[in-house]
């Protein structure tokens, strides 16, 4: 699987979503991580794979922890690709803010004539 298509697949669950909010905060270990879901912590470590495998985040080593934490770069690729339709849409509201402009004046100059 390509990088960007793992990213959004790990950014798919919203509980991976979280954990990369609480990462943005600072590093933390699993069970820092595990504190506010209820679920196990086997599954986090599930979803901490995930997001490592994508490229999200890393894990380090500090004697017998192994803290987590956010890989801004990976997060800065999905930016990057989202920049371009983030400019479409906005040429696209451009101009229908002009179209809407053009009616607003062609019905003012309708309503003088009247």
């Amino acid at each position: 699987m390509d990088p960007l298509s793992a990213a959004f697949s790990a950014l798919a669950d919203p509980t991976r979503r979280a954990i990369l909010a609480r990462l943005a905060e600072g590093e933390a270990t699993v069970n820092e991580i595990a504190e506010p879901f209820d679920i196990s912590l086997p599954a986090v470590s599930r979803h901490l794979k995930v997001l490592e495998s994508a490229g999200l985040i890393s894990r380090g080593r500090d004697a017998q922890w192994r803290p987590c934490k956010l890989e801004p770069d990976a997060l800065k690729s999905i930016d990057e690709w989202l920049e371009f339709y983030r400019r479409f849409w906005d040429q696209r509201f451009d101009k229908m803010g002009a179209y809407l402009a053009r009616l607003q004046k062609q019905k003012k100059k309708k309503e003088k004539s009247k």
